[in-house]
């Protein structure tokens, strides 16, 4: 072992795929126990680079060191025996596997070809104590939130003895209590000598946990800083290129008739005896932006699937535009006015396999203008695809011809955005909009969706990230076990506060919530 003060060096990489230089010659050093970010826009070639450590992509040129001597990463096999362990920003867990069965697997224990179990799940067991991850063992992937998905990830990297954690967005789908928790883990990690590798877009995270930082612009090196002796401006400018604007500059709303009229709505849970959406009753107003918060797991998803048709109703009633849709399709609710940037860009929001066109206009393309006695007009698709592309700045190697899953999770993110606030729609539900997006990319979905607001369109924001909360919306609903157990004005309340209501510590009565 060549003495040297880096577990890993990646010297030099560079990596294509058609049409876009994703690593231009990026070289990248990480050291013994510490947490070095990796920083940078969507689309910067952040996830690209560590695919390529991790095995799942062969770089074009350079070189990959591991405690000073050359190593060659074929696949993720060769990843693990060098112990390098990685959680995706898209999980790479099956659903309907427990989470036990996905934590060992690939990495099981046998005895004459018998899995040795018991001992696996012993060892499991004291990790999750150490690291402070509780999940329940038995339970499957499918039916457990995305907070706990991630638990899951990180334990199959601690389960296989791992050293080099690489950490993929980690965040970006943890309330502000997980995300807390999560920083908790990785120092105690780095403490105990292992080496983590965090690819982030959020600069507080970044200032709060990381030594050192590497910040990439558009597949190319910018430079690398010590935390502590830059600040979050500086880290923007770096990231974007210009100076960016980190708080959402609004007038106050001027809030018109009802959109959206949700009465006494019940959603039964498919995990628990009681509902998942109880008795829940708001209304969404034209000119307004209406946040509802809370930490994940408290019905807000189970509650956007029976507005959007995803989900049946159990009760209660839902009218958009003074028309009930209770019962309607998700076509019937998307005609009468709603647009809907889901929970899961992949689960619902693309058809990854379809190319961006394709992508733009799942909702339109029975439209006059884009077909012809039931053929399609292809040039009008790709037409229209392409001004929202560059109206939205949306990223991709081949333009409208991209394939939807070889684009950036964050590209993926702003081409959906583009595809439902272009819909014109009266109702626009936002569920997360801007998960997993950089600092430019966020300011500018959040001028769009003020923009939206001022243009008289009622904006159902449903976000887990408090500054978020805070700064976008006219008005908050607080979620907790499936009811409102609070209604505030943002200009009036404290992130403290809320939490507590979140947590469940606190909750109003409906006087109070009617004041």
């Amino acid at each position: 072992m060549a003495d040297t003060p880096y577990v890993i060096e990646m010297l030099h990489i560079t990596k294509e795929f058609p049409g876009i230089k994703a690593n231009d010659d990026i070289t990248l050093q990480l050291k013994k126990g510490e947490i070095h970010a990796l920083l940078g826009e969507n689309g910067a070639g952040k996830s690209t680079l560590m695919s390529v450590l991790f095995g799942l992509y062969q770089p074009e040129e350079g070189m990959i060191k591991k405690d000073g001597v050359e190593v060659k990463i074929n696949n993720p096999n060769d990843a693990t025996a060098l112990h390098i362990g990685m959680v995706h920003q898209h999980f790479k867990l099956i659903d309907v596997y427990t989470v036990m069965d996905n934590i060992i697997l690939g990495a099981e224990d046998t005895t004459f070809g018998f899995l040795k179990k018991k001992q696996a799940r012993e060892k499991v067991k004291a990790l999750s104590q150490k690291y402070g991850l509780l999940v329940d063992l038995d339970a499957k992937v499918e039916d457990i939130t995305v907070g706990m998905q991630q638990r899951v990830e990180i334990l199959k990297m601690l389960y296989r003895d791992n050293e080099v954690l690489i950490f993929d967005e980690p965040t970006a789908v943890l309330t502000p209590q997980e995300i807390e928790e999560l920083m908790q883990i990785m120092k105690g990690l780095a403490a105990e000598g292992k080496s983590i590798l965090f690819i982030t877009h959020k600069l507080n995270e970044i200032m709060a946990v990381s030594d050192r930082v590497t910040v990439l612009r558009k597949g190319r090196y910018i430079g690398t800083v010590e935390t502590r002796e830059t600040t979050k401006e500086e880290l923007s400018r770096m990231m974007v290129g210009r100076p960016v604007q980190l708080v959402v500059d609004k007038e106050d709303a001027v809030p018109g008739e009802d959109v959206l009229k949700v009465s006494n709505l019940r959603v039964a849970s498919k995990l628990y005896k009681r509902d998942a959406v109880h008795n829940v009753s708001f209304t969404a107003r034209a000119g307004e932006i209406l946040c509802i918060a809370g930490i994940d797991g408290n019905g807000q998803t189970e509650l956007v699937y029976a507005l959007t048709g995803l989900e049946k109703a159990a009760g209660g009633k839902v009218e958009l535009c003074g028309r009930d849709i209770t019962s309607a399709s998700v076509r019937d609710r998307s005609n009468c006015g709603m647009s809907h940037i889901p929970e899961d860009r992949h689960k619902h929001g693309l058809i990854l396999d379809y190319t961006l066109e394709q992508n733009m206009v799942l909702q339109k393309y029975m439209e006059p203008r884009f077909h012809n006695h039931g053929f399609i007009r292809f040039e009008a698709v790709r037409e229209y695809a392409q001004q929202l592309i560059d109206q939205y700045d949306v990223r991709s190697g081949q333009g409208p011809v991209t394939v939807a899953r070889s684009m950036s999770g964050g590209n993926q993110q702003k081409a959906i955005v583009a595809r439902e606030i272009d819909r014109d729609k009266p109702l626009i539900v936002a569920v997360q909009p801007t998960r997993g997006l950089d600092v430019g990319a966020i300011e500018y979905i959040h001028k769009q969706l003020v923009a939206q607001r001022d243009a008289g369109k009622a904006v159902l924001l449903v976000s887990l990230e408090l500054d978020e909360v805070m700064n976008l919306s006219d008005r908050i609903l607080v979620m907790y076990e499936g009811e409102i157990v609070g209604e505030f004005d943002p200009k009036q309340v404290t992130v403290e506060e809320l939490g507590l209501y979140m947590a469940g510590a606190k909750r109003q009565n409906k006087e109070e919530q009617e004041q």
